[in-house]
């Protein structure tokens, strides 16, 4: 009789194994530094590798070393105990590397019907591959074996089954899904304590199969996702998805998806252990599989991406990746994600440079849009250029917000202000603010590089409260200031003006009522109009009379000190010199020659602004 008749089982002496068969062995095989004290003949009848090796030697006991055999002494145990005729247990636990170990040792049926190889084989495609639940513990425990499991197709034919039930109606099968924290029956109804309750789900969620894929490494994720790719699944799935698993391993990603609340699954059929992710590894991979997609949660996730990829020191390319696929979707960030700190050894708060990068990726694929829009469309009013007027907004908050940091250069605030074209601001108050906080926190700048910042706001484009606020900021230079004063006036004129002539309008004799205007708003909606522009019109012209006293004070000031100067006799000439152009007045017939000896300047008219500009700092408060 044959050894393999008397065993009853193995035991384990200090690190070696032996079989309980009462029979010398006569072969020794050694599996990562673990001796298996076995018999030829049970062994031979079922191993073509272990036969053709007893073919090879004439020793009559000899040992047999196996180099890297797949999952190592526990498996070529099970092994042994197929060829002894003792009882194997494949679960999906242990198929693929059992199936990989077969595999190995060359268990076909050509050394015994239904072989070891042949069994796994069966159990794999007839078990595992029909149940959602058998799939993604399969893919796990595959790791150790990935290579002879992809060389027998093990990985491709999981990966494509699961992508099947990820596209059909996961009631159609008997899956242990858990949602809503309870476990379904094959038919869809909650069991609760394994009794079926007869409560029906409504719905399947399309993300009910997020946290078992997260269970996976990421190289297999990221298979499992092109998978599902290619057969067809929907991109907004998927990237759900993605951020799913990123979320899971990232935790730096937490803070910045608020919005997004985890559901809570607990797994009653069966548990999984979190993969081992290497966190660099994981940001270049999700990276590469992120499809173009446009979104405010969207953007959110990838400006979360960028903060963790900056912190853990990814690789350049996958840095310039996201910041060109945030910068491609800018106009629906946020201002608390584009804060993004800097992490290394830079003196600033903010890294700057990044959302400079940003803004330069953003403006490039706009100029890729505007090279396919119709020529005819006014640039101001088109449909592009709303993204980016909102741009122009958000950065002109963002440069408010860093401007605080009393590390950051003059010349890096001008780039960032620059960085959009003048043609993306209608309104310039957003920057004069940014730049007042600016000055605010670093009051040693000199009067020069204070200039040239100011150079990147358009006065024309101030509104009246802001050029209010701007002509009594003594933070501001003595030209800009004069300019600032200057362009009010005008405003305020013009305004006047436009008031006057709708009053002579109103007061002309009744004639024939616009159609326009009868059928859009109606004649009563045109006399409350009116009332509104009478009053606005009596506010306009006392604050006229107020800059127009004020401007007569600043041009006597600046007659006393140029009198000496042959040159500059004339007031327009000094106000031509600093960049102002005065508005010709009845008054300025009769010059006035004052002796020259008197305050300063810049005293005189910081003396001459401040009382007649107390109530319009109050009523245009920036901050």
């Amino acid at each position: 009789m044959a050894p393999a008749g008397k065993v009853t089982g193995f035991h384990k002496e200090g690190s070696d194994w032996f079989c309980n068969a009462g029979l010398p062995n006569d072969i020794t095989v050694v599996v990562d530094d673990i001796k298996f004290h076995l018999h030829k003949f049970p062994l031979v009848s079922k191993c073509g590798k272990i036969a053709r090796i007893c073919e090879e030697s004439s020793e009559k006991a000899f040992i047999a070393a196996f180099e890297e055999f797949p999952g190592g002494p526990d498996t070529f145990l099970i092994a042994v105990k197929f060829c002894y005729g003792l009882r194997v247990e494949l679960t999906p636990r242990n198929i693929v590397i059992v199936y990989c170990a077969a595999d190995y040792l060359q268990m076909t049926d050509e050394y015994g019907e239904d072989n070891l190889l042949s069994k796994s084989e069966n159990f794999f495609h007839k078990n595992v591959l029909h149940n959602w639940k058998d799939c993604i513990l399969a893919l796990q425990s595959s790791n150790p074996v990935i290579a002879r499991a992809e060389k027998l197709q093990i990985i491709s034919k999981c990966l494509s089954a699961l992508s099947m039930m990820v596209c059909t109606d996961p009631s159609l099968f008997g899956w242990p899904m858990m949602m809503y924290g309870s476990l379904q029956s094959p038919g869809g109804s909650i069991l609760w304590n394994g009794i079926n309750t007869g409560a029906r789900i409504q719905s399947v969620e399309s993300d009910w199969w997020f946290e078992d894929i997260s269970y996976l490494s990421v190289g297999l994720f990221e298979r499992l996702i092109n998978t599902m790719e290619t057969r067809g699944i929907r991109p907004e799935i998927l990237v759900g998805a993605i951020m799913y698993y990123a979320r899971k391993y990232l935790p730096g990603l937490g803070r910045w998806q608020s919005g997004h609340s985890r559901k809570t699954r607990t797994f009653a059929s069966f548990s999984l252990t979190p993969a081992v992710v290497d966190q660099k590894v994981l940001i270049e991979t999700i990276e590469k599989l992120i499809p173009e997609k446009k979104g405010k949660s969207f953007c959110r996730f990838l400006l979360g991406l960028l903060r963790v990829a900056l912190i853990l020191g990814v690789n350049q390319m996958c840095k310039d990746s996201l910041e060109r696929r945030v910068g491609m979707q800018l106009e629906v960030a946020t201002l608390d994600s584009l804060l993004i700190p800097a992490y290394s050894d830079s003196d600033t708060l903010y890294n700057v440079d990044c959302v400079e990068r940003i803004i330069h990726h953003f403006m490039a694929s706009e100029s890729r849009i505007t090279l396919f829009s119709p020529s005819s469309l006014d640039p101001e009013t088109s449909p592009s250029s709303e993204p980016l007027r909102k741009v122009a907004k958000l950065i002109d908050n963002y440069i408010a917000e860093v401007a605080s940091d009393i590390h950051l250069k003059p010349r890096k605030m001008r780039s960032l202000a620059e960085a959009l074209p003048e043609s993306s601001r209608p309104l310039h108050d957003g920057l004069y603010r940014a730049l007042d906080i600016y000055f605010k926190a670093h009051p040693w700048l000199s009067e020069k590089e204070k200039e040239e910042l100011c150079n990147t706001i358009d006065y024309q484009k101030l509104s009246i409260d802001a050029c209010a606020h701007a002509s009594q900021n003594a933070r501001l230079p003595l030209r800009v200031a004069l300019q600032v004063l200057f362009f009010e006036q005008m405003q305020l004129r013009t305004a006047l003006a436009g008031c006057l002539h709708v009053m002579d309008t109103e007061s002309a004799p009744a004639g024939p009522i616009p159609s326009q205007i009868v059928q859009r708003d109606g004649w009563r909606t045109v006399v409350q109009v009116n009332q509104v522009l009478k009053v606005d019109m009596d506010n306009m012209r006392s604050r006229v009379g107020e800059l127009e006293e004020e401007f007569s004070k600043i041009k006597q000031e600046m007659k006393r000190v140029t009198k000496s100067h042959s040159s500059l006799s004339s007031p327009r000439l000094v106000a031509r010199k600093i960049g102002c152009k005065l508005v010709p007045r009845s008054s300025d017939a009769q010059p006035d020659t004052v002796d020259i000896t008197g305050p300063t300047p810049r005293a005189s008219v910081e003396q001459a602004r401040r009382p007649h500009h107390s109530r319009h700092w109050k009523s245009f408060s920036l901050f």
